[in-house]
């Protein structure tokens, strides 16, 4: 098994301590950080898929994400210079009125996985603080908005309209428990997902 593969493998059953050394091994076998990072983002998918179809939880998830940023940790150094590696940068936030973060700080995670750099603004933001983060950071090409309470629906709707009429061209994705891809399609996202797996696929579908 190649050390990539191994990185891969690894990755998948979330052996966080182990990740680092094994890129770091990859990368002295002469593996490009991009093919190493591409091997892990391709590990987080099958993640993403065994998730959605309850194969496995958010706990198994939560550990193969974190053995991942640690293996990011050790290529980011060499993926700076290396745009191409970059989908370009994400903002995410939980819209107004609604302070859940664990989905949200999940999804964070799968897509950085995909290969987007994140920004995050936490709960309770507010629509034009979006329109703000895009406009403050370089490269937003995705903007993910989250909304897990029922009565937080009309702010989402406010987040998404809010980012459309600013005329940025950015994507928006919408997601969180109440959240329907009918809803997403009539407050006019231009994507939806149901979890934070799909959110990855979705997102990077996007904006490639």
């Amino acid at each position: 098994m190649s050390k990539i593969e191994e990185v891969k493998a690894k990755v998948e059953i979330g052996k966080t301590k182990l990740i680092p050394g094994l890129v770091q091994e990859a990368l002295d076998e002469g593996s490009p950080a991009s093919e190493i990072l591409q091997a892990m983002v391709d590990s987080m998918s099958v993640v993403g898929e065994k998730f959605s179809s309850g194969e496995i939880f958010v706990p198994e998830m939560l550990i193969a994400a974190k053995a991942m940023a640690k293996g990011v940790d050790v290529l980011r150094p060499l993926l700076a210079g290396d745009t191409s590696a970059s989908l370009g940068t994400c903002i995410i936030g939980t819209v107004a009125g609604d302070l859940h973060d664990i989905g949200k700080n999940l999804v964070s995670m799968m897509i950085e996985s995909a290969g987007f750099t994140m920004v995050d603004l936490g709960v309770d933001v507010p629509a034009e603080r979006f329109v703000e983060a895009i406009k403050e950071n370089e490269n937003v090409t995705l903007v993910a908005c989250s909304g897990l309470l029922t009565t937080t629906m009309p702010a989402l709707k406010e987040a998404v309209e809010t980012i459309k009429a600013s005329g940025l061209d950015v994507k928006v994705i919408v997601g969180g428990a109440p959240v329907t891809p009918e809803y997403a399609a009539e407050i006019g996202a231009d994507g939806f997902a149901p979890d934070a797996g799909s959110a990855a696929v979705k997102a990077k579908e996007m904006v490639a």
